[in-house]
C-alpha cells in the first residue's frame, strides 16, 4: 500500500498508507483539521526492475536507441 503525505489547516503534516483506489482524506484523523494531499520527493510504489540475469547488470544504466534519445 502506498504512503500519502497530507498537511492540515494549522501546517503540520502527517503520512498515512492508503489503498491507491480510496479517496483522498479530507480530514485529519486524529485533529479533524481540513486536509490537502501533498507530493513529497519520495515515490509512492518502488518496483525493481533488474532482469534475471542478476548482479551482471547492477548499475548499468538503461540505453536508448529511439530517435529521441539524441543518439
Amino acid at each position: 500500500m502506498p504512503t500519502y503525505a497530507y498537511r492540515r489547516e494549522d501546517g503540520t503534516t502527517f503520512e498515512t498508507q492508503q489503498r491507491i483506489t480510496e479517496d483522498p482524506l479530507e480530514k485529519c484523523p486524529e485533529t479533524g483539521q481540513s486536509v490537502e494531499r501533498i507530493i513529497t520527493g519520495r515515490p509512492g510504489v518502488i518496483t525493481d526492475s533488474a532482469d534475471s540475469s542478476g548482479a551482471e547488470n547492477a548499475g548499468s544504466a538503461p540505453t536508448c536507441s529511439g530517435p529521441l534519445c539524441g543518439l
